[in-house]
């Protein structure tokens, strides 16, 4: 899962992003994601080793869903955010005309069983992101329809609600591994090239991040190892506390 959105407005007066507590990160992104609206997801579905669907045809899909809220004429944006995006080709006029309502978006994933899913589901589904606290703190917002939490405890609670227990974020386990930088950077040192796409594009970027985790999984947590993956279960960059 990958989300695109207008960056980020609010930030620390003092300290750097990596030296602030859980709680004071949090704080951070719920003030810019209130203040804001999502541009883009990608959502890339796989089985557990990493294939596809294809539904009998000779391709494989991806999603990308385009939200109109954002109003560029109007709304609140980082504008180096907003131009990056732009040379990436992403039609803030087009997605303003015929994007998808957030609402009906909401409606429709909770509908098809992606989110808030029976327990039997959630035993068995897993989401895989990279440096993902912008990432749930936007979709929890249009899933919800609301204004985040006023504490990372609750706001926790709801990406368990919403997204069941299995999650990773990508950010956070590389520094294990011995890998540095952003999702574009670490995919290359697993030698995983983008098959679709660019970046800064959501769909695209989902794929990449599945991709990655499958290579990073493979190479770094197999055999003997293998159980450390668990070890990362739920630990979102930025919003716990890893001693």
């Amino acid at each position: 899962m990958d989300t695109e959105f207008p960056g980020v407005i609010y930030d620390h007066p003092q300290l750097h992003y990596s030296s602030l507590s859980p709680t004071e990160c949090y704080s951070i992104m719920k003030k810019n994601v209130d203040a804001m609206e999502l541009i883009q997801l990608g959502l890339a579905l796989s089985d557990a080793e990493g294939n596809l669907p294809d539904f009998g045809t000779e391709y494989c899909y991806v999603w990308e869903f385009n939200f109109r809220e954002f109003d560029i004429d109007e709304d609140l944006y980082n504008p180096k955010s907003i131009d990056l995006l732009k040379r990436q080709g992403i039609d803030f006029s087009k997605n303003k005309r015929m994007g998808i309502h957030s609402f009906y978006f909401a409606r429709l994933f909770t509908n098809s069983g992606l989110s808030l899913a029976p327990t039997w589901v959630d035993k068995n589904r897993t989401w895989i992101t990279f440096h993902s606290t912008y990432d749930f703190g936007f979709l929890i917002k249009v899933l919800s329809q609301k204004e985040l939490p006023d504490n990372l405890s609750d706001f926790m609670g709801l990406v368990r609600m919403y997204f069941g227990v299995k999650v990773f974020d990508m950010k956070q386990m590389m520094g294990f591994c011995g890998l540095h930088g952003g999702l574009e950077r670490m995919a290359k040192s697993l030698n995983v090239e983008r098959m679709a796409g660019k970046s800064h594009q959501a769909g695209s970027d989902s794929l990449l991040t599945i991709q990655a985790f499958m290579e990073l999984k493979k190479v770094y947590f197999s055999g003997p190892t293998m159980e450390l993956l668990n070890a990362f279960n739920y630990i979102l960059h930025g919003l716990a506390t890893v001693y």
